[in-house]
């Protein structure tokens, strides 16, 4: 939200149809007051992620300028989540967190689990001195259905054929940069030449996560052909506290797969023979590069 492009870009993407989401951290009550100018039809299929980092709030005398900016899209038809991102620190304020948001947004926040980030991507754990037992049960306390959802399909290896590449896509919108999804190691430059058609393949069966690291939002929608209903609007909101709006809760609520034919085996097979030559290639690559990078590193 600080950069004046983010708003910009977000009116502009729904000018043009689409639903736009924003991760925030709900502060800028400037920044927030400039979708007055959005139309009541563009403001319906705009959606905040409120990231609530609750003792820097409290530290800094904004907790009722994060709620305040909440409640105030809400009240111009946005659709919002407010989450907190479980760590050790929150583990004895979490009854006054629960207090707090019950009391100005009608509902116990969504929890978002805090993982150990490094290169490493063969084994990932929780950033917390606690036992997985005990972390996963502070979680639970919330009836989070985010929080079941990502623990369920956490360093959860997906071995079913995932059309992430053909039906969904990371884009770095500083560079054009397009990945399949994070996992995909040959991207796609679309800004480079804008006038020529980007490619949408699946990465199949060819995966190099150890789990699919951002299954609420991936998973949810149907990249992967699995049969659960669960839906990203649907482990998100707070029906009873009215979250999301109708417009938000039709857009969110299906599947990708009701609107995106399913390849046959034959296809599968096509594209997974594909991208699997491309990981053997970076593969031996970064094999390399790895030595040679150490001996330039001595010198």
């Amino acid at each position: 939200m600080a950069q004046p492009e983010t708003l910009e870009i977000a009116h502009e993407l729904l000018k043009n149809g689409h639903v736009v989401n924003i991760t925030t951290n709900g502060t800028l009550r400037n920044r927030f007051q400039v979708l007055q100018n959005f139309s009541k039809e563009e403001r319906e299929r705009l959606h905040f992620s409120f990231s609530l980092h609750y003792l820097e709030l409290k530290r800094l005398k904004l907790l009722d300028t994060f709620f305040d900016n909440v409640n105030f899209v809400k009240s111009i038809g946005c659709s919002f989540i407010v989450q907190i991102n479980l760590c050790d620190e929150y583990i004895p304020v979490l009854d006054e967190i629960k207090s707090i948001c019950m009391d100005k947004i009608g509902a116990w926040p969504q929890v978002a689990a805090t993982r150990k980030e490094n290169s490493n991507l063969s084994k990932i754990e929780f950033l917390t001195e606690l036992s997985d037992e005990e972390y996963i049960a502070r979680g639970k306390e919330f009836q989070s259905p985010l929080f079941d959802y990502t623990i369920e399909n956490f360093n959860v290896k997906r071995t079913e054929f995932c059309y992430a590449g053909q039906r969904s896509g990371t884009l770095n919108l500083a560079d054009g940069t397009l990945h399949k999804c994070y996992a995909d190691p040959k991207p796609q430059r679309i800004f480079e030449n804008p006038d020529d058609p980007i490619v949408f393949e699946p990465i199949g069966t060819n995966c190099g996560c150890a789990f699919c690291l951002n299954s609420s939002h991936f998973m949810s929608q149907g990249v992967i052909d699995n049969g659960d209903t669960r839906t990203y609007c649907g482990i998100r909101n707070r029906p009873e506290a009215g979250w999301f709006n109708e417009t938000m809760q039709y857009a969110l609520s299906g599947k990708l797969w009701d609107t995106n034919d399913s390849l046959n085996d034959v296809e599968q097979e096509k594209y997974n023979k594909k991208q699997k030559r491309v990981l053997i290639y970076y593969r031996i690559r970064g094999a390399i590069a790895k030595p040679i990078k150490k001996i330039i590193g001595r010198k």
